[in-house]
């Protein structure tokens, strides 16, 4: 027994062996490091000091079948299709059309083959079946997926997409939610699914994750602003992650191999779509009160300042991921950047010393589609055997918040 008088002896020992505790616990891992206020632009950073014991075993996209093409918005709004593929690289978008397939869950007949209509489009149905070519790459069952997170700014359902996508997959023995950072929002999901899984997923219990990036900011576009509509299109895609801890003699040669993340809020009023909400009176005794009805406005966009945001800050934090992974640029293989622009990848890659035939891109074909960009290239870059198993690949998401983060992969 502890005596009042030896109380505070051995809390004083206690604290004092407390930093040597954490520090052999953490030597082989140590942990993100928080810096505040740096010069390099943001209000809050996390950057990782050593890999994450996680690796990319799967990839899979999904785009809608509807293709409105440079050409067809020369009739919608004063533009050319010259303009736009000069100004932005882009010639054409996919487009979710109305109506919208019913929900995948509980919106069809026991046993209907709904995913054999081309039909049946709407955003979940899109990550779903982005999904389902990442796990059948991964050779990862449904039912071993502990954890999925879908990144999106248009869900569906305002509670969350990501529960009906899981239970549609049949990932029967996950937890699943929501993460929204915009065109940043697979970036920053892959690196929240790598803490899960870090370590072998001791801490967490998570041995599979599933991060799905879906948007469809075509229901968000001004379709008479000639400055955006041009910009959008929609799509989903998917990555399944594994953990490599001590099942692997190379496991942390691959995965996720350094990263590092920002937000800047001061900025959001540069590319933002904000709730409009409408009086709604409620008559309640007395004289009642008034309340508000929400929905949302188009989108909009400081082209000028979001163009500088990225061209300033995505190298950056590309060097920040690198230095973290203690990575060289020369030992880049690819560099996968959010498709926004083709003349940021362009500015980025050249600020970074890294040729454009090394630039993962397939803007012309779908155009800005947010948080599905990254996985929908990667995963034509991965089935036309352009990214091989072992290459690095320096990625970086960036958008609204303003937010923007790099993560530096070993694909396999």
């Amino acid at each position: 027994m502890i005596n009042n008088q030896s109380s505070p002896s051995i809390l004083i020992l206690v604290l004092l062996l407390l930093p040597i505790t954490n520090s052999f616990l953490l030597q082989n891992n140590p942990p993100p490091t928080f810096l505040k206020n740096n010069e390099q632009s943001s209000k809050l950073q996390a950057t990782s000091g050593a890999p994450l014991e996680c690796r990319a075993v799967g990839i899979g996209s999904a785009a809608p079948r509807t293709v409105v093409t440079n050409v067809d918005l020369e009739t919608v709004v004063e533009t050319s299709d010259e303009w736009i593929r000069t100004r932005t690289g882009i010639s054409q978008r996919r487009v979710l059309v109305h109506p919208i397939a019913p929900h995948p869950v509980h919106g069809f007949e026991e046993g209907e083959d709904w995913m054999a209509d081309e039909k049946n489009e709407g955003l979940k149905i899109l990550g779903i079946k982005a999904a389902k070519q990442a796990l059948e790459m991964s050779n990862v069952d449904p039912e071993d997926i502990d954890f999925v997170i879908c990144a999106t700014s248009s869900q569906e359902d305002l509670f969350g997409d990501s529960t009906s996508i899981a239970a549609a997959l049949g990932c029967k023995n996950s937890f699943a939610f929501d993460l929204t950072a915009a065109c940043s929002g697979f970036l920053f999901g892959i690196v929240t699914a790598g803490q899960y899984l870090d370590r072998g997923g001791k801490a967490s219990g998570v041995s599979h994750a599933l991060v799905v990036g879906a948007d469809a900011l075509s229901r968000f576009v001004d379709w008479d602003d000639r400055n955006s509509c041009i910009l959008f299109g929609d799509a989903a895609g998917a990555m399944v992650l594994s953990s490599s801890h001590d099942n692997d003699e190379d496991s942390d040669k691959y995965g996720i191999l350094g990263y590092s993340m920002h937000s800047n809020g001061l900025g959001s009023k540069d590319l933002q779509c904000s709730m409009t909400p409408t009086v709604r009176p409620v008559k309640t005794r007395g004289d009642g009160v008034e309340l508000s009805t929400a929905s949302y406005d188009f989108m909009t966009m400081n082209g000028k300042e979001v163009y500088k945001f990225a061209t300033r800050e995505v190298p950056r934090v590309l060097n920040e991921a690198l230095d973290a992974a203690n990575i060289d640029v020369e030992q880049v293989d690819w560099l996968l950047l959010h498709q926004a622009n083709i003349r940021i990848m362009e500015v980025v890659a050249q600020r970074l010393g890294i040729p454009m035939d090394k630039v993962i891109t397939n803007l012309s074909d779908y155009g800005n589609t947010s948080a599905a960009s990254i996985p929908l290239a990667l995963d034509e870059a991965v089935r036309e055997g352009k990214v091989k198993k072992g290459d690095i690949i320096a990625c970086a998401g960036f958008g609204a918040g303003l937010s923007w983060g790099a993560a530096i992969l070993r694909w396999g």
